[in-house]
């Protein structure tokens, strides 16, 4: 434990002030004890004395190292598609002379689809925004899964809205092993991580490992509850990223990992739920398809499962990239369309 300093001035204010310039510490991080405040004396000459405070000089923090910063920052960019890293081009092995051939016609290249010409044929064709409610509701945030597929087929023809998924065949069943349970080892790397992580984010927060089956809870109690979360749980996120890809690097079954924050994981996904409902209601109303932007896998995933049931609607996931949109295509619209239209 650092010893306490004391400093001396005309008075209280003085004394803080002189001790705020000396250790480089804002007046409102500062503590200090008042040991004496002073007096003027006579005429402010004779029997003058100055105040005198001590104060408790506060511990520096361990800084992470540039290589764990740069680690750390790598990684979280390769999870969100930051990075774009080019393949390097294959070396070739020397080519043999052979004898002069004739050179064969070239042929035209088709042209390739974009992302942009994709993301334009997918667009809603009304141009109808986002409802204020979506946006209210997508403020709380998310985690990530490794399965990221639609339940639903997505079809060749995304303009059409009155499009059916075509069926799958049917898979033979197969004998389903029991999960694993989750190692003691998993689990006290698992708290490791996310702790370390943690402490570099807030002060006075605990992280605890809970099991179930094959599936590890990581815990986060206390701390700064805003900051560990983040905008859009990107940085909820991001530590569950880091800590699932560190655990199943070194454990021989396979750990589904989560990171969640005092409950904060089961509101999300009653509000995604909520979200779901209300935008499979507008698309069935309006007959038209109900578009959520900016979602993640896991949102993508709460919000297909929701409505798996409903027969009236069917999901489909477009764009590219960690975050897509989600669309909601009302069914039986083709046979309201095509009564309206032979109606003559």
């Amino acid at each position: 434990m650092n010893q306490p300093l004391e400093f001396t001035g005309k008075n209280v204010t003085s004394a803080v002030e002189a001790a705020c310039r000396q250790l480089n510490i804002p007046k409102k991080e500062l503590k200090y004890n008042v040991i004496s405040t002073g007096t003027t004396g006579i005429f402010g000459i004779v029997g003058r004395k100055d105040a005198r405070i001590r104060v408790t000089v506060p511990t520096q923090k361990v800084q992470p190292s540039k290589e764990d910063k740069e680690g750390i920052l790598s990684i979280v960019d390769e999870a969100f598609g930051q990075s774009d890293p080019k393949p390097k081009p294959k070396q070739s092995p020397p080519a043999t002379q052979k004898p002069a051939s004739k050179p064969k016609p070239l042929k035209e290249k088709e042209p390739q689809e974009t992302p942009e010409s994709l993301d334009k044929e997918i667009q809603n064709p009304e141009n109808e925004p986002l409802l204020e409610d979506t946006e209210s509701l997508l403020e709380d945030d998310q985690l990530l899964f490794e399965d990221d597929e639609p339940l639903l087929e997505d079809d060749e023809d995304t303009g059409r809205w009155d499009a059916s998924p075509t069926p799958r065949p049917e898979k033979p069943d197969k004998e389903e092993l029991p999960p694993e349970p989750v190692s003691q080892a998993s689990i006290d790397l698992g708290v490791k991580t996310v702790q370390k992580m943690v402490d570099l984010i807030t002060e006075d927060a605990h992280v605890e490992g809970i099991t179930e089956e094959n599936k590890l809870t990581l815990q986060i109690s206390g701390g700064n509850t805003g900051i560990l979360i983040g905008r859009k749980g990107q940085t909820l996120d991001a530590m569950q990223f880091l800590a699932d890809k560190i655990i199943n690097r070194q454990s021989e079954a396979r750990v589904r990992v989560k990171v969640d924050i005092e409950g904060y994981m089961e509101t999300r996904k009653a509000n995604l739920k909520h979200l779901a409902l209300k935008m499979a209601e507008k698309a069935k109303k309006t007959g038209r398809p109900a578009t959520i932007n900016q979602m993640s896998a896991q949102d993508r995933r709460i919000v297909h499962l929701a409505l798996k049931e409903d027969a009236q609607v069917r999901t489909q996931s477009m764009g590219d990239g960690y975050y897509r949109r989600l669309v909601i295509f009302p069914k039986k619209r083709n046979s309201y369309r095509g009564k309206k239209r032979f109606k003559k």
